[in-house]
């Protein structure tokens, strides 16, 4: 069982798929940083606050000393909507999945241009062509 496991292990699409995936989770924590860092101060700006991430709506009643905060309150385990973060980690997912639908479209177009290429080196000559090879063969004999 372990020689099994270890052939499979070794296969190439099981390291592709873990290549693929730690390239993933880093490439996720660089679109998070820009949502996070750049896109939603932004937004935040537009809306007065420099902290989108904290739009909260309070859902029950909070203990008496308790920060009016998101993480004070969640500690708290006062019922929020945490609907700010809710539209960063939107956001971020929209961006995530923009980015890869242009990786996709590029590998595509480039996976359609060697595919022509390819069948236009393979494909065999037009009939026309063919017949006018013959007529320069018979030329070339007489």
């Amino acid at each position: 069982m372990l020689h099994e496991f270890r052939e499979f292990a070794i296969k190439g699409n099981v390291v592709d798929l873990a290549v693929g995936v730690i390239i993933g989770a880093a490439f996720g924590k660089i679109v998070d940083s820009l949502v996070n860092d750049v896109v939603m101060p932004v937004i935040g700006a537009i809306f007065g606050k420099m902290d989108f991430s904290s739009y909260f709506l309070l859902l029950g009643p909070a203990p008496a000393g308790t920060a009016m905060n998101l993480d004070a309150l969640k500690k708290a385990g006062v019922p929020v909507l945490a609907w700010g973060q809710f539209i960063t980690v939107a956001v971020n997912f929209l961006i995530l999945a923009f980015v890869i639908f242009l990786l996709v479209r590029a590998i595509n177009r480039l996976r359609r241009k060697h595919e022509a290429q390819q069948a236009a080196e393979a494909a065999p000559p037009a009939e026309d062509i063919l017949l006018l090879r013959e007529i320069r063969d018979s030329l070339k004999r007489s």
